[in-house]
């Protein structure tokens, strides 16, 4: 048991770090943004559930979303390589958006994809509020990270928390929001 408990703090440090040193805002990153993409999430039924808004800042993009009615606890999020939300399954998406071909996960020694985002966490009254940042994004029309390339990209929301380390999708579940990003 005492291992255990060892392993969940030392991965709970690890993921504070990575976030950290991967995904945190900083003041200078928010000091220069650019014009915010607005995304409407739909959930399986097609039914807007909430707004993700996007921006370019320096070295990064940062995503703003506000969603609500989704089940509570941790889900995982990622941006997905295809601009498509067909309900109810969102398989449309396609894949993680990913194309230097890694592995899934922050955790995965051969990860992880540049459309890997930290989970997000839904209240008991099924709202979430999250600022994401990822510096392997950007806004900048073709560029291979771009999340405006031909066609758009989405951004998904999963049933479950995403491990980090199980490729293709962190062992998130199904895909249960998304939102079209052009």
């Amino acid at each position: 048991m005492n291992k255990r408990i060892a392993a969940l703090c030392m991965s709970a440090v690890a993921l504070w770090w990575t976030g950290s040193a991967i995904l945190a805002p900083t003041a200078d990153a928010r000091s220069e943004t650019s014009p915010v993409v607005k995304v409407k999430i739909i959930n399986a039924k097609g039914e807007e559930v909430g707004q993700a808004q996007i921006a370019q800042v320096q070295g990064a993009v940062r995503i703003h979303l506000e969603a609500k009615h989704l089940p509570p606890g941790a889900h995982g999020i990622h941006i997905h390589e295809t601009g498509r939300c067909d309900p109810p399954d969102f398989k449309s998406a396609g894949e993680h958006l990913n194309p230097e071909k890694k592995q899934h996960g922050f955790h995965n020694p051969k990860g992880f994809h540049a459309g890997d985002l930290p989970n997000i966490q839904v209240a008991a009254d099924g709202t979430v509020s999250a600022d994401l940042e990822s510096k392997n994004l950007t806004l900048a029309k073709g560029a291979p990270h771009s999340l405006l390339k031909p066609g758009g990209t989405a951004i998904v929301i999963h049933e479950k928390a995403d491990d980090y380390v199980t490729d293709p999708s962190g062992n998130s579940g199904n895909r249960i929001a998304c939102g079209r990003i052009s």
